[in-house]
């Protein structure tokens, strides 16, 4: 019977860069190349800290994350608390020139501290990328500015991952103060949610948690500011007198503490009124990777398009469910059109209302004759930003499903009553998450 403990994989990359691979984390998989590209990029969070990229598959347990060191020196401040001792030790070695790969048994079964604060932080930049937010799926948005300052709090929490070497760029993971300043609109609100939540429930000491680590972070980094004194009173009298509950100086619900302007009322703008004759409408690609986030609505049915034969000439409409923060003017969305595999057309999109809209005329597909009816061209439609896109990839539908499943789960547990203890491990709810497990239809 093999003793207890994790085999730790280690195997060096292509310029010195070594991979270091906690048991099963991505299956089985142990070649440098394959471990960190199974599956598509929004299965996966990643984290850029001190010397290395951390990554880990958002389906299934996190565990110790997949690191990729490139700079040995740096990243052991970290390692041994990541890791262990002895793996630490082992990418030294390996480094060195000792003979590769190795396989190290790390007498600790479960995860660090460290790193399942570390897994936290990458999964809340990863909801802030992909959190599949749809009106048309019922999955709410996730409000930005809590989420921003609970990763405030959680890289105050992680700062061991990072360095304050100035020389080098390549830790933007490391923004403390860029998001408490982003998004300190939310502490008066967060302050007022925590106020009127009577403790020992999860969500009071869940709060108080994040707002502490948030006062500890502004005082390293030198903030200040209205919000940030109100923050210090607010946990000065809580430590000194107790915090008095009070459920009715709080709205209705924490989420109109959170309530933007501008609802949301789907197909409320004015549909295409176009003529000729329809040969062909269907539904169009959503895939998530080829605009960032806050553009489209993530369902898998958000791209529908028309095809009108106006005489000789053949025009596509093309509609998609905007996000709810998707910006009215600016955005250069466009949809990507193919007939019969055909080269890709370009077709214009602007923010009308709740969607995404426009119309061109597209080439025939060769050898076809305007006239002809009894074959109709087949369209690919999908939808982009130009600049951003990295270009068509795998079909990752059941990726993409398997996403939604994960975040219906999530907010499911969200709404949940449980008793907080402290613990920074994943599968905890993020503070946006819980305040989305009580959003409406009418919320988001």
């Amino acid at each position: 019977m093999a003793g207890a403990g994790t085999d730790i994989h280690l195997v060096r990359g292509e310029g010195g860069t070594i991979r270091v691979t906690a048991g099963p984390a991505f299956g089985h998989v142990r070649t440098y190349a394959d471990v960190a590209t199974v599956g598509p990029d929004f299965t996966r969070s990643v984290l850029d800290v001190a010397g290395a990229v951390l990554v880990w598959p958002v389906l299934g347990s996190p565990g110790r994350p997949v690191a990729e060191v490139h700079d040995v020196g740096r990243a052991q401040q970290w390692l041994w608390a990541v890791y262990g001792e002895r793996v630490a030790a082992a990418v030294h070695a390996v480094s060195a020139g000792a003979q590769e790969p190795l396989v190290v048994r790390e007498s600790r079964d479960h995860p660090t501290a460290l790193a399942n604060a570390a897994a936290r932080l990458g999964f809340g930049h990863w909801a802030a990328r992909w959190w599949p937010a749809s009106y048309t799926d019922g999955i709410p948005a996730l409000e930005p500015d809590v989420l921003g300052l609970e990763l405030a709090a959680l890289t105050h929490q992680c700062q061991q991952l990072f360095d304050d070497l100035d020389e080098v760029d390549d830790q933007p993971d490391d923004c403390v103060a860029e998001l408490v300043e982003e998004h300190r609109a939310a502490l008066d609100p967060l302050i007022q949610w925590w106020r009127a939540t009577p403790p020992p429930a999860d969500t009071a000491g869940h709060l108080e948690s994040v707002l502490r680590l948030i006062g500890d972070a502004a005082d390293c980094a030198g903030l200040d500011g209205p919000e940030l004194r109100r923050l210090h009173s607010a946990l000065d009298q809580e430590q000194d007198h107790g915090r008095t509950v009070s459920a009715a100086s709080m709205p209705v619900g924490p989420g109109a503490l959170f309530a933007r302007q501008g609802g949301y009322a789907l197909a409320a703008g004015a549909p295409f009124v176009g003529g000729g004759r329809v040969i062909a409408r269907g539904s169009g690609t959503n895939d998530w990777r080829r605009c960032p986030p806050g553009f489209v609505d993530a369902a898998e049915d958000a791209v529908s398009w028309t095809a009108r034969a106006l005489g000789a000439r053949r025009q596509i409409e093309v509609e998609v469910v905007a996000h709810v923060a998707a910006p009215a003017i600016g955005g250069p969305l466009v949809a990507e059109v193919r007939v019969n595999g055909g080269r890709p057309n370009r077709v214009p999109l602007t923010r009308r209302d709740d969607v995404w809209a426009g119309r061109a005329d597209v080439e025939q597909p060769p050898g076809s004759h305007p006239s002809s009816t009894t074959t109709p061209p087949h369209y690919e439609v999908g939808v982009l930003l130009p600049g951003f896109d990295p270009g068509p990839g795998p079909d990752g539908r059941a990726d993409r499903d398997a996403i939604r499943a994960l975040a219906r789960r999530r907010l499911a547990d969200a709404a949940q009553p449980t008793t907080y203890d402290g613990s920074d491990t994943l599968s905890g709810p993020f503070l946006a998450e819980t305040l989305a497990a009580t959003a409406t239809s009418e919320d988001y």
